[in-house]
């Protein structure tokens, strides 16, 4: 990792009250994944305040190619600049889970939360309020007088990284440095992540009259179960350990049956598989796949009939890691130093932006932004986190971008 400077430099300040007015003003627009068009109307508004011209605000059409019918796209602003130095990416995602919709922000000692009994939403409308108040900074300073640099807003990060996913990636172009302002402690940089999963799986039995006929069906349920035993008993779910490959498995959802007295014809299941190495994750979609088709072929009516398996899985994320030199995490080394904290990298064992980012060619570090208890009614945002992440963004497009 980059050697810590001594040089007692301090970063550019911002107007932090104007950066929490920012915020709170953010937080309070519903905005779950696939329905981020008012969060996007209101972001224009704070640029177009800023100064930021129309022909520099642009969206792609992610949103026609997610699974979800979103309202809007990906929502893209360029600094042209005259500076010299890298070209900058800064990142953020505009929608929040579900329990954050109806958000009233509130001052609560040196922190920030909901009023009433839903999540705030700091996740991610604080990563997209210290982007905002990059811009501002930037563009008082005279946006000419720095490197180029492009922001993205990023739509349906919730349900699977989807805007992402279906970035047009041209809408970016060549990036020297990408930062992703999302969940976490200021000093924590997220320089990698593991790549995910998910499985559906129908188990197809045999209805027949469970009290007068049992024998004459095959449970759906039966075959799950006992897919699911044999999975266990072989260490396929859970923590994954296997010859030198780790993951993670785990079946969240089942369902199926109408009536305890029809032996039950069908059961639906979800399921996930994690790993750092893509080929061990592999390994463990093969291994659930075999145990729900074996489990089927063993579970027969009195006649000899069997049930079936249709099983169908799609990745959300491939994994990534940065290389310990790479620009990125050096300048955000720098960054947060300069605010006269220590910082530290880690890779994530959840999904983040910046793993299809990186699939696209754009290698970002994840930073946060002080949010606490994500997903949750008592999450909460710091205050001080929240204005040196302003800090921190203001810096990497502006000072800490020149040559």
């Amino acid at each position: 990792m980059p050697a810590k400077k001594n040089e007692a430099d301090t970063l550019i300040e911002v107007d932090s009250k104007s950066a929490l007015e920012r915020f709170i003003s953010l937080a309070r627009i519903p905005g779950k994944s696939g329905e981020e068009a008012m969060v996007a109307a209101a972001i224009i508004e704070h640029l177009k305040e800023a100064g930021v011209a129309a022909s520099q605000i642009k969206f792609d059409d992610a949103n026609t190619r997610t699974p979800i019918a979103g309202d809007c796209g990906n929502l893209f602003v360029s600094l042209p600049g005259n500076g010299s130095g890298p070209r900058t990416l800064l990142s953020a995602h505009m929608d929040t889970v579900p329990i954050c919709v109806g958000s009233q922000p509130m001052i609560d000692g040196k922190e920030i939360r909901s009023s009433v009994e839903t999540g705030l939403g700091a996740d991610d409308r604080a990563g997209c309020a210290a982007i905002l108040t990059a811009i501002v900074e930037r563009l008082a300073k005279g946006d000419e007088n720095y490197p180029p640099a492009v922001i993205s807003f990023l739509i349906q990060e919730e349900v699977g990284l989807q805007g992402a996913k279906a970035i047009d990636k041209d809408a970016i172009g060549h990036v020297d440095r990408a930062f992703n302002f999302d969940g976490g402690t200021v000093e924590k940089l997220t320089i990698g992540a593991i790549g995910g999963e998910r499985m559906s799986i129908q188990v197809n039995g045999i209805p027949a009259h469970a009290g007068v006929a049992p024998e004459k069906g095959v449970s759906a349920i039966v075959i799950a179960a006992r897919a699911i035993a044999d999975l266990d008993a072989r260490g396929w779910l859970g923590k994954v350990v296997q010859d030198a490959g780790v993951g993670t498995a785990n079946v969240g959802v089942i369902q199926g049956g109408d009536a305890t007295n029809v032996i039950t014809p069908q059961v639906n299941l979800r399921a996930e598989a994690r790993s750092h190495d893509a080929e061990m994750r592999t390994r463990i979609v093969q291994e659930i796949r075999s145990a729900f088709e074996r489990a089927a072929s063993e579970v027969k009516s009195d006649d000899g009939r069997t049930g079936s398996i249709e099983f169908d899985s799609n990745v959300d994320y491939e994994s990534f890691q940065l290389a310990d030199d790479h620009p990125s995490i050096a300048a955000a080394f720098d960054a947060i130093r300069r605010i006269g904290r220590e910082p530290f990298a880690e890779v994530s064992n959840g999904g983040l932006d910046a793993n299809w980012l990186f699939l696209h060619g754009i290698e970002a570090v994840t930073m946060g932004c002080g949010q606490k208890n994500i997903h949750t009614a008592d999450e909460r945002l710091v205050m001080a986190d929240y204005d040196d992440a302003c800090r921190i963004a203001t810096w990497l497009i502006t000072d800490g971008a020149s040559g």
